[in-house]
């Protein structure tokens, strides 16, 4: 099972950027759609964002972040980002990265997702 490994998390004022991590060893890593999701105390943990695996050239995002945020890979350094720009502090969750095979698990059906990382908190100040 792929290892997956979130970073850059961190404290911002609203309207400020974050660019969260997601980094695995794992050699075929390319070959996995990856997606971003996040969840706040006593709620689910909703979808963000996802990436269609080896080349990327296909993405998804949840209506609540489209054009504000980037999702994209970086298959020489197995790593996939999340580009946060104009955040809110409905923004503030702890963010998770996930790893699939299937893209379609990734975007409409999380509880069948096989990898996840540890999360990383992201809180915007108001």
């Amino acid at each position: 099972q792929v290892q997956l490994v979130e970073s850059g998390g961190g404290l911002v004022q609203t309207g400020g950027s974050l660019r969260l991590s997601c980094a695995t060893s794992e050699r075929t890593f390319t070959d996995y759609a990856v997606g971003w999701f996040r969840q706040v105390p006593g709620k689910e943990r909703e979808f963000v964002a996802a990436i269609i695996r080896r080349s990327g050239g296909s993405t998804r995002y949840a209506d609540s972040v489209k054009g504000r945020f980037t999702i994209y890979r970086d298959n020489a350094k197995n790593t996939v980002y999340l580009q946060m720009n104009s955040l809110q502090p409905e923004d503030t969750a702890v963010y998770y990265c996930a790893a699939d095979i299937s893209f379609q698990k990734i975007v409409e059906d999380k509880r069948a997702v096989g990898a996840w990382g540890q999360g990383t908190q992201v809180t915007v100040s108001s």
